[in-house]
């Protein structure tokens, strides 16, 4: 009889710890889904901004007479009096 009592306080708290797993499992799978789904709207909306970018960029360059096919070969470097588009630091 000790070892059936045994056994099934055993099995009383490993059904606790499963319950509590049962329970708390749906909150932590939604909220892993949550973040999943807000993470792709931002990375949508940074795709979105990326084609527009490229596009603004096609069009400057058509306007400025940049040819895309072929490099340059020496690194444009601003000069004194211009400021770099980019901050270097």
């Amino acid at each position: 009889m000790e070892i059936f009592g045994g056994f099934m306080v055993m099995m009383s708290i490993l059904s606790f710890f499963m319950a509590v797993v049962w329970f708390v499992m749906p909150f932590v799978v939604f909220a892993i889904k949550g973040k999943l789904d807000r993470t792709l709207d931002v990375l949508t909306d940074v795709e979105k901004r990326m084609t527009k970018l490229e596009a603004r960029m096609e069009i400057l360059q058509a306007q400025q007479g940049f040819s895309t096919q072929k490099p340059c070969a020496e690194p444009l470097a601003p000069t004194n009096n211009e400021q770099s588009p980019l901050p270097l630091d």
